[in-house]
């Protein structure tokens, strides 16, 4: 028969044991309590699903392992509010990995799975709580969807704003060449851009319109303005 020892309850051995035992559990829960602060974030992305492995997450510079298992091409994006892009990651193939990054702020975001690079979508929320992070700190007053071809820009026509309104530009190259968004204020001086822009993808950019006047709108890859790429916008 086994010999079976016992430590009695008062022995320093016993409180050690036990202070041990104490410290052990102490450990283990705060490790399950405490959201993701360190360490990437792993998503798997399928053909029909958008897994985030933890949806809880600490404000400040993250980053994110996706693992494509599905049978497309996909691309995954972080979304703040309206949809508004803040990373992503794109031409993730099928059996391959990726990582990106995003620097996030106190918020509720989107991570979202784009099986094929199209659509709105397969789409998981995550929060992020605390201090620290700068992309979700920016907000618009409303959104103009624009689109470029080749030569010219669609949706500008008849496009008012008003002093003092900040506005998100999304615009769609519908074009065969790469095209951009540039944006000047009535004194000639850059108020920011679009840079270039693929075939088929849309880029973004929030402007703060804080002057009133004609502001000129360009597309100033090589030739494309003198082709006709050209604009205004009026802020009164």
């Amino acid at each position: 028969m086994p010999t079976v020892s016992f430590v009695a309850p008062g022995s320093r051995l016993g409180i050690r044991l036990l202070a041990g035992a104490a410290m052990t559990g102490a450990l283990a829960l705060g490790a399950c309590s405490d959201p993701a602060g360190a360490g990437a974030t792993a998503i798997t992305a399928t053909d029909h699903a958008c897994r985030v492995a933890t949806t809880a997450l600490k404000a400040g510079m993250r980053t994110f392992d996706v693992s494509n298992r599905g049978g497309r091409v996909t691309e995954v994006y972080v979304y703040g509010e309206r949809d508004r892009i803040v990373a992503e990651r794109e031409n993730i193939g099928p059996g391959t990995k990726a990582t990106f990054s995003a620097d996030l702020a106190d918020g509720t975001y989107q991570v979202v799975c784009k099986p094929g690079q199209t659509g709105d979508g397969i789409r998981q929320t995550i929060t992020v709580t605390g201090n620290g992070g700068e992309a979700a700190a920016t907000k618009y007053d409303r959104e103009i969807d624009l689109g470029a071809k080749d030569y010219a820009f669609t949706g500008l026509g008849g496009v008012s704003i008003a002093k003092g309104e900040t506005i998100e530009f999304k615009m769609t190259n519908n074009g065969r060449e790469q095209h951009e968004f540039e944006v000047f204020k009535p004194d000639g001086d850059t108020l920011g851009e679009i840079g270039p822009t693929a075939t088929g993808q849309t880029g973004e950019v929030i402007l703060a319109f804080e002057d009133p006047g004609t502001y000129k709108v360009v597309c100033g890859i090589e030739d494309h303005e003198s082709r006709g790429m050209v604009g205004t916008v009026t802020v009164t």
